[in-house]
């Protein structure tokens, strides 16, 4: 085929490019004839002389929208626009189609958007015509980064959605561990804490906690006591009240144990009377008669009459005491009147008042209970500097028993009275029956846990102290019985009545150490060796002995 741009082929002038074939190659052909375009009138008001007075924009915008129902006209150059035809511009061919298939439908260009501007000013010259794209390619082939996708934003979504979900998944899982290894924690501190607990109380098998029974009585002996024996004696209308001061070394506690006039000791001489009428008496022997009793070590003696606790009360600068009763005024014995409640302010002479005051009727326990909170007052105002608190006791002008001079009943003072301040300390009134005798609570609580009798705490080189309690019901063999053994120079402990007789005597020990003891005093009472055996002692005694109806005195 010949080149149709050879300037010698005399059918070159008649065939033009048309296109270009799918492949890329030309092709030409005859061009089709054109239609003249019809100008447009200028705006109205606005009149050209000729085409070259027109707006340069005006001329070459071909796809703006008409205004006011003209359409703009291309540029003449000279020529009249009306009769110039339009140039032709060729145009790719279509590719050719499949046989049998329609042709697609050629795309329609878009029309050109209109300006605002434009319609707000008329007299605006038009925006030039967007540039064409290359050829072969159309405008809405190219897709570009920027422009915004529906499906793009729904694929966010999903994801965002889906990640939300993951996340609520693992935030739940981790708090389920989180309240498994919580509760997993409060149930092992649980059971630590009762296993704790348990073997505190002594209630494991097979392992006695600090707190159980045994340690209880092991470390009831064990613990270092030092304590003294107070007479309160009531110069103006007689009678007294006697009570220990305890200082639990050990424990670093203190307590008052008030003892009842009516509790069992004996004489000197071994024969028995009650703690008031030995205190009224005046006998030397009443400490060693309570450590006989108690199985206590009491290492000294402080007489306070009355008015040395008038005294030390104004001393100390008064008292305060949460009385249970009021106290009426005493004008024949000068004793001021003392108000019911708590925290009352009392001056020395109300504390005695009030420690001394038994209403008609009233059991001693009533009284002593008055007596002991009075002591705990001035416990608790007695200075913590022994030394000081020596000054004090000094400062009474009392004459003290020699065994206890003022340095050592004022050290002992302040230590006391530091656990008062404290609150470690206990007020107890010992418990004792009709007939004089501890009763087994007292035994059991009182003495060995306050007091830490034992029956091997008597003083050294003592006589072996030898319980009696009797179980016949006849008065006459239990006094034969005690002469018995006061001959035998036993120190006698009355052990008072049991609470229903017995058939056979029994001497009983606790400790194994007393046993050779216990055959001994069998044989005293004349009873054969079989009666004796180990177990609790129901009296702070080293041996007891259940007399029974069976003895008989020899």
């Amino acid at each position: 085929m010949n080149d149709p741009q050879d300037p010698y082929d005399p059918y070159a002038a008649q065939q033009q490019l048309i296109g270009y074939d799918p492949y890329g190659r030309p092709l030409y052909g005859q061009a089709p004839a054109q239609q003249p375009l019809q100008p447009a009138p200028p705006p109205y008001g606005q009149q050209y002389e000729t085409p070259y007075e027109q707006p340069y924009a005006q001329q070459y915008d071909y796809e703006q929208q008409p205004q006011g129902g003209y359409a703009p006209q291309a540029p003449s150059y000279g020529y009249d626009a009306r009769q110039q035809p339009q140039q032709w511009i060729p145009q790719q061919a279509a590719a050719p189609q499949a046989p049998g298939r329609p042709a697609a439908p050629a795309p329609v260009p878009e029309p050109r958007r209109p300006d605002p501007a434009d319609a707000a000013d008329p007299g605006r010259a038009p925006a030039p015509p967007p540039a064409e794209p290359a050829a072969g390619y159309r405008t809405e082939q190219f897709a570009f980064l920027d422009q915004p996708d529906e499906d793009s934003e729904d694929v966010i979504d999903w994801l965002a959605f889906t990640e939300s979900r993951t996340e609520r998944r693992e935030e739940a899982r981790r708090r389920g561990r989180n309240r498994v290894v919580a509760l997993v924690v409060v149930l092992a501190l649980l059971l630590v804490g009762g296993l704790g607990w348990l073997w505190y109380a002594g209630e494991l098998p097979f392992l006695d906690g600090p707190g159980g029974k045994k340690a209880a009585a092991t470390s009831a002996g064990a613990q270092k006591r030092d304590m003294i024996v107070v007479h309160l004696r009531n110069t103006k209308r007689g009678g007294s009240s006697t009570a220990l001061l305890v200082d639990n070394v050990t424990a670093r506690q203190g307590a008052t144990v008030l003892l009842p006039n009516t509790l069992a000791v004996a004489k000197e001489d071994g024969t028995g009377t009650t703690l008031g009428k030995s205190v009224e008496d005046g006998s030397i022997g009443t400490r060693e008669a309570l450590d006989t009793v108690l199985g206590t070590r009491i290492g000294g003696t402080w007489r306070l009459d009355t008015p040395f606790l008038e005294r030390l009360v104004d001393l100390v600068g008064g008292i305060e005491a949460d009385t249970d009763t009021a106290v009426p005024a005493d004008d024949r014995a000068r004793t001021p009147a003392v108000g019911q409640g708590p925290r009352q302010s009392l001056t020395g002479a109300m504390a005695v008042a009030y420690a001394t005051y038994r209403a008609p009727g009233e059991p001693e326990a009533r009284q002593l209970e008055r007596t002991g909170r009075v002591l705990y007052a001035v416990l608790r105002k007695i200075p913590s500097d022994p030394k000081a608190a020596a000054t004090t006791v000094e400062s009474m002008g009392q004459i003290l028993d020699p065994g206890l001079d003022a340095q050592n009943l004022g050290g002992l003072l302040a230590r006391i009275g530091a656990h008062a301040k404290t609150a470690a300390y206990r007020t107890e009134v010992l418990s004792v029956k009709p007939d004089g005798g501890l009763t087994d609570e007292a035994s059991k609580k009182t003495v060995k846990e306050l007091l830490g009798g034992t029956v091997t705490a008597a003083q050294p080189g003592a006589a072996p102290r030898v319980g009696l309690k009797d179980a016949t019901g006849d008065e006459k063999a239990q006094i034969a019985a005690k002469a018995a053994l006061l001959n035998g120079g036993y120190a006698f402990v009355d052990g008072g009545k049991a609470d229903r007789p017995a058939p056979t005597t029994q001497i009983t020990y606790q400790d194994e150490g007393q046993r050779a003891r216990a055959v001994e005093v069998a044989k005293t009472l004349g009873l054969p060796e079989t009666a004796v055996k180990k177990a609790e002692s129901t009296v702070n005694a080293d041996v007891v002995v259940t007399l029974g109806k069976d003895w008989k005195p020899s």
